[in-house]
Parts: structure tokens; C-alpha cells; sequence
């Protein structure tokens, strides 16, 4: 919930403020590592990265269980640039629409329509009552295994802030949502374009069932094909692997952090566009450097303690992995609720040099045009930008390059 309609006091969340803190700063933490290098951050072995990166690389078939409607073969025909776990420009299509009340209303079956089906009687089409349609890019998970061990206060105390530092205009919003692996727990979302998810468990189960149609011990139940059961093209008994999901989450844990063009870092232009970048208020959504929970901390529902590899880490995301609304919302409710409709998480801008279509829905083409659709919340900031001049502009964006 936002910061400003929350149920906490004051005098609690005053107490976070000075540790929290602290974390997000990272003043006593060590760097995570980074490199698309196919190397273990030292979360597992190498040995055990490999085995875990070949099924996350793994082409599924009919007689595994895939489908009987998905989008994809494997986790890595969406997350592969420039090596496994990255970006894609693959997109998804999300669809549904609002009631008389204007509340938004899922698809039959759900807001997310597949492209692809086992069979052509069941392939999925959107319909034409569905007037909100929406694409999604893949998304990086890439230094994921960081992002899931930051304590929910850490991101709380993000949220906190960002009024005071916007003159009140930025106020990003913190869900809890469920975990698939702690029944009845929840916790702070991080994951997917709506913060969907808190756990790289969750994400990888969800991810299975819905893109690949392959059910597990966490989403047993198979999908629909718009609401229609597809149990006559389904030959697999459910759950249809029981091993992969934590395969994937292991992979997701032991990748490193994207690295950064250090050669273009350096650069009197990127400097110059980096001091911009903070000058005019891009790094209160954008944040540069969050530290993760200390080694040893218990977190997602009692289901995953922090190891040394990667607590008490800087991560450097360029992301506050809240939700806002800057004027590019889709209308998708996912978890949240209706008023986060017309919200997304900021994008991490960590490796964002490796995709060349930006924003959820890829349309922008050029990192201009892309600071240039944000408004709502974002406008300070946008107006701001626009009233640099041409050199200062393309030293941000040189900036930008960088990362």
C-alpha cells in the first residue's frame, strides 16, 4: 500500500528509518558480483549452477507437459540475452476488461492469453469484449537471488521517503502478496511487472504453469483455454514435474548481478549524465544502490534463510521495486488490487543496455522517447529533463548506456 494510506503509524515506520537506511545505502556491505559470465555469484557450485542453468535452458515437449496452452519451450527462450537469465524482446499478451463499477475484469481464464497450444481447437484468441490489451516484455533475472534476499522494511523505507524528496509528487507503492511455498504468509512484492511475486520459488512456479503449461507441487492445477477445460489434450497426471521449479529458482539465486560498461562508465559524458540523473530526480524511482538482508536473515514465509553469498550485498539496480503510476499504465490488476491498475514496477535499469525495446510494452525504440512517455508521478522529473539542453540530454542517455 502507499505510504500515504497506510495502516502503520508513524511512530513504527519512524523506527525503520534510520536502519533501513542505513541498508539501502550499503555503507558496510560488500558489492555482489556481476558479469554476463555464466558464473556462479558462489550461491552454488559451479558444478550445480550448470546442471541447474541446463534446465532453465531445457526445450520441454508434449510428453513432459507442456501446454496444453503456453507461450514458451523453456525459461530461456524468454530470458537469454545476452546470455541465460537475461532479457528477450519477447512479449506476452494480457487482456480483460472493466465493469460497470470500473473495476478491471480478467479474461475468461485470466488476463494472460497464449500464443501458442498443443492443438489448434484450444488455441487462445482475445476476445472482443476484452477492450484492455496489453503487451508485456520479458523481464531480466539476471542478480535476481539479490533482489529477493532485501528485506521488505528496506523497500518500506523507500517508499517512505520518496514524497519528502519529490516535493510530494513520487510516492511508490509497497504490496505484500502471497507466497506459494509458505501458504498463508505473504510478503513484499518484487517481481514481474506488477510485483507480482516475492519469492524466486513463486516466480519460477507461476512462470511454469503459465508460460510453459507445466503444472508443479505449487500451481498443480493445469490452466484453460479461456475459461474451457483442456484436460482432453492433457495425457500427463499433475503435478507434471516436481523438481524443475526449484532448479530454476537455484539458477535464478546463483546468477550475478548485470554488469555495467565500465569503458563507457568512465567516460566524461557518462559521468556528466550521471550527476544529471540524480540532478533531476531520476534516482528517487531509479535507485542506485540497495543493500540485501544480512547472511543468516529467515525470510519468504520461513522458507529460505540468506546465505552468505548473498546477504548483506550492494546490489546496484537502478530500481526501487515498487509500483507507480507514470502515466503508462496497462489497467492489468494482477495482485494489489484494483487502485494498482494503471501502476508497474519502476524497471531496474541494471543492464538495460542489452534491450533495445524499452518500457513494459517494448513500443519505445530509443532511450529518448522512452524517459519522454513517463508522466502521472514522473512529471517533475520529465519536465525537468526537458529543459536540459541537447548536450546535457544525450550525456544522460550516454549515462544510460552505460548500464
Amino acid at each position: 500500500m502507499r505510504l500515504r494510506r497506510t495502516l502503520l503509524g508513524l511512530c513504527f515506520v519512524a523506527a525503520f528509518i534510520v536502519p533501513v537506511k542505513t541498508m539501502v545505502e550499503g555503507q558496510s556491505a560488500s558489492e555482489a558480483p556481476a558479469g554476463f559470465d555464466n558464473q556462479t555469484n558462489g550461491f552454488t557450485t559451479q558444478a550445480v549452477f550448470d546442471a541447474n542453468k541446463d534446465a532453465f535452458e531445457e526445450r520441454e515437449t508434449i510428453e513432459d507437459g507442456l501446454g496444453p496452452v503456453y507461450n514458451a519451450q523453456s525459461c530461456a527462450e524468454c530470458h537469454q540475452n545476452p546470455v541465460t537469465g537475461g532479457i528477450s524482446q519477447v512479449t506476452e499478451i494480457r487482456a480483460g476488461h472493466n465493469d460497470a463499477s470500473g473495476n478491471f475484469v480478467d479474461a475468461p481464464g485470466g488476463s494472460l492469453i497464449n500464443d501458442r497450444a498443443i492443438d489448434a481447437s484450444i488455441q487462445e484468441r482475445v476476445p472482443g469484449a476484452e477492450d484492455i490489451r496489453a503487451f508485456r516484455t520479458s523481464l531480466n533475472t539476471l542478480g535476481d537471488g539479490f533482489v529477493e534476499c532485501v528485506d521488505s522494511n528496506t523497500l518500506l523505507a523507500i517508499a517512505f521517503a520518496q514524497p519528502s524528496q519529490s516535493g510530494g509528487r513520487i510516492s511508490g507503492r509497497f504490496i505484500q502478496v502471497p507466497l506459494l511455498e509458505a501458504p498463508g504468509s505473504v510478503r513484499g512484492g518484487r517481481f514481474g511487472w506488477k510485483n507480482q511475486h516475492a519469492s524466486l520459488l513463486s516466480f519460477s512456479a507461476d512462470a511454469y504453469l503459465n508460460e510453459m503449461g507445466i503444472t508443479s507441487p505449487l500451481q498443480p492445477t493445469e490452466n484453460t483455454s479461456l475459461g474451457r477445460s483442456v484436460a482432453a489434450f492433457d495425457q500427463v497426471p499433475d503435478p507434471e514435474n516436481r523438481e524443475d521449479v526449484g532448479r530454476f529458482a537455484g539458477f535464478i539465486r546463483a546468477t550475478k548481478a548485470p554488469p555495467r560498461d565500465e569503458a563507457l562508465a568512465a567516460t566524461f559524458d557518462a559521468q556528466e549524465g550521471s550527476r544529471l540523473f540524480d540532478q533531476i530526480g531520476c534516482n528517487i524511482c531509479h535507485v542506485r544502490t540497495i543493500t540485501t538482508a544480512p547472511a543468516g536473515s529467515v525470510i519468504n514465509g520461513g522458507q529460505f534463510t540468506v546465505p552468505p553469498a548473498l546477504g548483506n550485498k550492494k546490489i546496484h539496480p537502478f530500481g526501487d521495486f515498487l509500483l507507480h503510476d507514470v502515466g503508462t499504465g496497462d489497467g492489468i490488476v494482477q495482485n494489489g488490487g484494483q487502485s494498482t491498475k494503471n501502476e508497474l514496477r519502476t524497471a531496474p535499469l541494471w543492464g538495460v543496455r542489452t534491450r533495445g525495446r524499452l518500457m513494459h510494452d517494448g513500443e519505445s525504440l530509443t532511450r529518448n522517447e522512452a524517459i519522454l512517455r513517463h508522466a502521472g508521478e514522473a512529471s517533475g522529473v520529465i519536465n525537468a529533463y526537458r529543459f536540459l539542453s541537447t548536450t546535457q540530454k544525450s550525456r544522460l542517455i550516454t549515462f544510460l548506456s552505460s548500464l
